[in-house]
């Protein structure tokens, strides 16, 4: 067997430093005319580990982590020409116990069954990996539109996107109309963590997500697609355009696709500009038509009249990764993941003040704490868990007493988070939950479109309040006048941007109320993060008169002579921290 070594280069690796990884691994190979196969492969899942090289050889495949260019130089030495693998720098195999073995113990993949395991530029090893089997099953079989909508319906599969809609429902209603012209469009826009999902599976299995719309186009007979993807993903749309291009060269687009008569269906990519308004469907196809990213009334809806007013399906990447796979399993093997109203598994990008960020796919129904310690490691250096921020920018804060909620739709909306497109953001005790929410708030807030008057303005208003209460200059009814503005936008704006921006400061309120009311009636932030509400002070026991705090206080703030305590001016300190980060001795305590 011909050893292989594979470089993970998705976006995340690259950052990491992966492509000179691969590059110092190819030299050293053709410099010392070493046989074995150098491979490329995107997002692996284990982001925290990059660079990650995968060596397989005769006696099983072991997964490195952290290699750089010097260790690729020793990994190349050590394990390809003297056949003894660096078990120390082993970060997952199945030979024996390495460090991140148990990473991989609670997923399932589905979505993401490729990516990490095949070259995304190569649609031969995608179809060896049973890819384009799906349509082409239907092909052969002479499957009918609607048993592949009545097999999506039986899988339970939800919109992955955000608002959780049946998949097979939503096809029902586009099928159901009798237009010749129909669509399939693509979302690839989503702007919050879980994006990140979204490039990765479009960076590492691009066929997957091209051959779920041709199953789709087919139950709704569409001969038109579109992916829209955001500008900002140059590799997302790099993988696209050479897998669209191989697909069209096997006659997987065209027309009539397979023989299937009738059958006529292409995809082209539209850029858009990032604007997180378009991740909603009616403002991405305003912006898909030319015109300016703002939503639209609804109804109509897409089904009945989308793209160019006519039919349209818009489901997400996520989504149509999962239907090729699903077509080929059956709906029940599908099914028998997660809980009884939300099927199967979603994917989450793990962030935040957690060990292990990264990308995992897991099944409905696991808990969040499992997700957190089981997949993520636990809390960076050890900290307490205090809140998960789930469903991006628009999300909600759950706190570490409900990190036992499952995930499914219905547990997590009543927690009043979202599930939104799979951003999961772990802080610790020292994160300010204030701070968090204007954090979401000033995003959301940039995104707003402006169509809206309670969305534009309410947003601004809010995140003014959060500003003043952060800074100090909060009062007497702040809370109940961020509570009230936040219904208001949530009731009165036309699109999910509105309805769900307040998530993140009603659901702070709801379980953080105490540090609201600390910043507000006491002038203090509990977890010393608002500097203008801390105080520095020297401790005299402590103090060792070395003068280090003094000399680096950037206002000259700080009085003392050498080996004597120091004393700070309260009056002149602009609490920057630099006297408390720079003490050697511990001497400065801040509150």
């Amino acid at each position: 067997m011909q050893t292989t070594v594979t470089v993970g280069l998705g976006s995340c690796g690259v950052a990491a430093g992966a492509g000179k990884t691969y590059q110092k691994i190819s030299a050293i190979r053709d410099a010392e005319h070493l046989d074995f196969i150098l491979k490329k492969t995107s997002c692996i899942g284990m982001c925290y580990r990059e660079p990650l090289v995968e060596v397989t050889d005769e006696t099983g495949t072991y997964l490195y982590g952290d290699i750089d260019e010097e260790k690729a130089l020793e990994l190349i030495e050590k394990h390809i020409n003297q056949h003894s693998p660096i078990r120390e720098w082993v970060v997952q195999t199945d030979l024996f116990e390495a460090s991140e073995n148990d990473f991989a113990a609670s997923q399932v993949k589905i979505a993401l069954r490729n990516c990490g395991f095949i070259d995304p530029e190569s649609i031969d090893e995608y179809e060896a990996r049973r890819g384009y089997e799906a349509i082409r099953q239907i092909a052969a079989s002479g499957t009918t539109r609607e048993d592949v909508i009545q097999t999506v319906l039986d899988s339970g599969l939800r919109g992955r996107g955000g608002g959780g809609f049946p998949t097979g429902l939503k096809w029902r209603f586009a099928a159901g109309n009798a237009s010749p012209e129909k669509y399939i469009i693509c979302n690839a826009d989503e702007g919050d963590p879980g994006a990140f999902m979204d490039r990765s599976l479009l960076e590492g299995d691009p066929h997957a997500v091209i051959e779920g719309m041709i199953i789709a186009a087919f139950a709704i007979g569409a001969s038109g697609g579109v992916i829209y993807c955001r500008a900002e993903y140059p590799l997302a749309i790099k993988r696209l355009n050479i897998a669209l291009e191989q697909a069209r060269q096997k006659k997987y687009l065209g027309q009539q696709i397979l023989g299937i008569e009738g059958f006529n269906f292409d995809v082209y990519i539209k850029e858009g500009a990032g604007a997180f308004v378009c991740g909603e469907e009616t403002a991405l196809i305003a912006s898909v038509e030319g015109e300016r990213g703002m939503p639209r009334k609804r109804p109509p809806f897409p089904a009945a009249s989308g793209l160019w007013k006519k039919p349209t399906n818009i489901n997400n990447v996520e989504t149509f990764a999962n239907i090729p796979w699903i077509i080929l399993n059956g709906a029940a093997e599908y099914a028998k993941y997660g809980t009884e109203k939300s099927k199967g598994t979603k994917v989450f990008a793990l962030a935040g003040k957690i060990k292990r960020s990264g990308l995992v796919e897991v099944p409905m129904g696991i808990s969040i704490r499992d997700i957190i310690f089981k997949l993520g490691g636990g809390i960076q250096h050890d900290k307490k868990f205090k809140a998960v921020q789930l469903g991006g920018p628009s999300g909600g804060c759950i706190p570490e007493y409900l990190a036992d909620t499952l995930v499914d739709y219905d547990s997590v909306n009543a927690t009043g988070a979202i599930m939104g497109s799979g951003g999961m953001v772990v802080m610790d005790e020292t994160t300010c939950m204030i701070d968090v929410a204007k954090f979401f708030l000033d995003f959301t807030q940039k995104e707003s479109c402006g169509k809206c008057t309670f969305c534009r303005i309410g947003t601004k208003r809010m995140l003014e309040i959060l500003t003043r209460i952060t800074e100090g200059n909060g009062k007497e009814g702040d809370i109940e006048l961020l509570e009230e503005l936040a219904y208001q936008i949530k009731d009165n704006s036309l699109c999910g941007l509105g309805q769900t921006a307040p998530n993140p400061v009603l659901t702070t309120i709801r379980y953080f109320r105490d540090e609201y009311e600390a910043h507000i009636n006491h002038k203090k932030c509990p977890a010393k993060v608002c500097k203008t509400l801390l105080t520095y002070e020297v401790i005299p026991d402590m103090c060792t008169g070395c003068m280090v705090c003094a000399k680096n206080c950037p206002v000259n703030a700080i009085d003392g002579e050498r080996k004597q305590v120091h004393f700070i001016r309260q009056e002149d300190c602009i609490r920057c921290g630099d006297c408390f980060t720079r003490c050697k001795f511990e001497a400065i305590r801040v509150f």
